[in-house]
């Protein structure tokens, strides 16, 4: 049995578009209005040859002005073009209503690079992903790239801002699961555009960009990145092409990056008898190195052992095998903790959820066996 859930797979195309496209169509812009230009100079100019008198002159004489007209306008609008995308505003502090303003009437591109972003918090939720869906119906690329909870700079960014006593693991298991919820709820003609993944290294740039437009600012410590000045750019300006290259590393490293999937569910083969009996996906939390699995999708008769690709940062590693044990008091990770990662990661408990912590299976020597799962004849629930 595997999952039907998908959630943006990146193409081809949207790769390999370059954060700052629209070079080109200024350029065609220039050469056609200056062309125009010089079509409505050499009518002028036959009109004044076929005439005589003063209208002879004054045809001539604006037919010679609109030719300097066209090629000046051809020569100095890239100038003037390039004067103004270098020009950078600042802004005291991210203006949320804004952004997600211009979000609404996004139909390029969209990207987000930040540790987790405010817009999903409780009072914008509903706004932004309603402008998400906009861009995404308007055809646009939506890119999210967020600070992975699970990695050691999530925990180092919540000690900077231990004043002001933000969990920060938390704020991104937060934003995560409501994105996986909306993107559940899209339809497949949407879902493709909307691409989500998580990073591990350490956050420096935060970047919001619609379009050919971005904010951008820098991770101060002890305060939050809204709260301080952020700078307008142009994607064409060398401020954009600086976030964008910064943007394409983190997304295009496989070993730094983790997309949603993946940090949502992990595939495990359930094994009985030391044969394969069926494909699952499960819920899971990685807890001090330790990797637990909700199994309530599934039950099985006698010692149950796993097959599994964890931690699941590596596509293409060679799965592992692990037996199950029931998490206990006595481990080194309270049960009490190893619950609350589930209730963050996937929404408060209702009473179904069954734990269970992957171990080494009976006969390792790093671990004494575990207590076996036991439970009624195979099959998914």
């Amino acid at each position: 049995m595997t999952s039907k859930r998908q959630w943006g797979r990146p193409t081809a195309e949207g790769d390999r578009m370059p954060g700052w496209a629209g070079r080109g169509g200024r350029q065609r812009r220039a050469f056609v209005v200056g062309g125009a230009l010089f079509a409505i100079a050499v009518v002028m100019l036959l009109a004044a040859w076929r005439s005589t008198g003063f209208l002879s002159d004054l045809l001539l004489n604006l037919g010679a002005s609109v030719v300097l007209a066209a090629i000046s306008y051809v020569i100095f609008d890239p100038l003037f073009e390039e004067a103004r995308k270098a020009r950078v505003q600042e802004h005291l502090s991210f203006d949320q209503q804004a952004f997600v303003t211009r979000l609404h009437r996004s139909g390029r591109r969209v990207r987000i690079l930040d540790t987790w972003t405010i817009l999903l918090e409780q009072r914008h939720r509903e706004e932004t992903l309603s402008a998400v869906r906009a861009a995404l119906a308007n055809g646009a690329q939506v890119q999210l790239l967020l600070l992975d909870p699970d990695c050691t700079a999530a925990q180092q960014r919540s000690e900077e801002l231990e004043r002001q006593r933000v969990d920060v693991p938390r704020q991104i298991r937060t934003n995560l699961r409501h994105l996986a919820a909306f993107a559940d709820a899209l339809d497949s003609r949407l879902r493709h555009r909307l691409q989500v993944r998580l990073y591990d290294a350490s956050p420096s740039i935060q970047l919001y960009q619609w379009d050919g437009r971005a904010l951008i600012s820098f991770f101060p410590i002890g305060k939050l990145s809204f709260n301080v000045p952020q700078l307008e750019v142009d994607m064409d300006s060398p401020w954009g092409g600086f976030v964008h290259a910064r943007f394409e590393e983190l997304w295009e490293h496989e070993q730094a990056t983790l997309d949603l999937e993946r940090y949502w569910s992990v595939m495990v083969t359930l094994r009985h008898d030391e044969s394969d009996v069926v494909e699952v996906r499960v819920p899971f939390v990685t807890v001090d190195g330790q990797h637990y699995v909700d199994c309530r999708g599934f039950r099985v008769t006698g010692p149950l052992s796993v097959r599994a690709v964890l931690p699941p940062r590596a596509p293409g590693a060679a799965p592992g095998v692990f037996a199950l044990a029931e998490p206990s008091d006595g481990d080194r990770t309270p049960v009490a903790v190893v619950k609350r990662h589930f209730d963050q990661k996937y929404g408060h408990d209702d009473g179904e959820r069954d734990v269970r912590r992957l171990v080494p299976p009976p006969g390792d020597a790093r671990t004494p066996a575990p207590r076996p799962a036991t439970a009624g004849d195979t099959h998914a629930r």
